[in-house]
């Protein structure tokens, strides 16, 4: 198994590569997430070349399209920031996620200024290493710094690179369609807790057996795979999955344990508790009364109970 490598923008670990000589540094991630994943810091402007400090850049906007530019200069950055940016996307083929810096003409994933002549500014430009990076890996999970605190989005975002790594393992473990069954069985309630539809559609890509060669339906099925886990998992979703999980107690609690679960969902469900806790029941029933199938679900366990991402309300 490869360690869970992610690249992330170097300012964000402490590193003074800013244009201004400073950093980013963000505790979360180097303190939280840097316990479970291994960094793989880029910052395109120094790696390109420019010095630390160094004049600041902007995107602007011409008619041959977006540039970018030095702030005072408006020296031209594109040809070469563009050239590093296809070489070092390439060099990046082993991740299982991203995380960029938020606002900067190289890293921005959204909503970057984008300049005119007359210095208009519109917030619809993505910087030219995030628009590479997306381009060349579209599965790969990436976010912005600061959209992770919001803990929903948060959340979101680490499932999605845990599911990502086994997806990526599974990959190099010489896939066959029984394997993509098995796959897709252990993420079955995980992926309904963000979309119903999606789920069903992957359900049929892998019950097609024999009339695609299996690295088409893999590859198809990925691509489902990883738009169906940036559907948003609401309190609702979720309580389908539990009342579903649920269903394969029926018969072995009684009635006063079965009416705590249900109050314990609907809890959850209408925002007076936190998804923790009706799973923390759950997960004391079917260690009583163990359910195979149940056992192999991600859902349950879907990534470090350290990360605590399941305990805010």
């Amino acid at each position: 198994m490869r360690k869970i490598r992610v690249g992330i923008s170097r300012c964000l670990l402490g590193d003074e590569v800013r244009f201004d000589g400073g950093h980013k540094h963000d505790p979360f991630l180097t303190e939280t997430l840097g316990r479970f994943f291994e960094w793989v810091p880029v910052c395109p402007e120094v790696e390109m070349g420019m010095a630390v400090p160094r004049e600041s850049v902007r995107l602007l906007h011409t008619p041959s399209g977006t540039r970018m530019v030095g702030v005072r200069s408006e020296k031209d950055f594109t040809l070469p920031m563009t050239a590093f940016c296809s070489a070092r996307v390439g060099e990046l083929n082993d991740l299982h996620g991203y995380i960029l810096k938020k606002d900067s003409p190289s890293c921005g994933m959204d909503r970057v200024r984008v300049y005119s002549r007359e210095g208009i500014q519109r917030k619809n430009g993505r910087g030219l290493f995030a628009a590479a990076l997306q381009q060349q890996y579209p599965m790969l999970p990436v976010e912005e710094e600061g959209r992770l605190h919001d803990l929903p989005l948060r959340e979101n975002f680490i499932e999605r690179i845990f599911c990502y790594y086994r997806f990526t393992n599974f990959l190099e473990d010489h896939p066959t369609e029984k394997k993509l069954v098995e796959f897709h069985t252990r993420h079955k309630m995980t992926l309904l807790s963000h979309s119903t539809d999606l789920c069903r559609v992957l359900g049929r890509i892998v019950a097609r057996p024999g009339k695609k060669a299996i690295g088409e339906v893999v590859e198809e099925y990925g691509t489902i795979f990883t738009e169906t886990l940036k559907r948003k998992a609401t309190p609702r979703k979720h309580a389908n999955v539990l009342y579903h999980l649920m269903g394969y107690l029926k018969q072995s609690i009684d009635t006063i344990d079965k009416a705590e679960l249900v109050a314990r969902i609907e809890e959850y469900r209408t925002g007076l508790l936190p998804l923790i806790v009706p799973i923390t029941l759950l997960k004391h029933h079917f260690q009583r009364n163990p359910v195979p199938w149940i056992e192999e679900q991600t859902y349950l366990n879907p990534y470090p109970v350290e990360l605590m991402l399941r305990n805010h309300g």
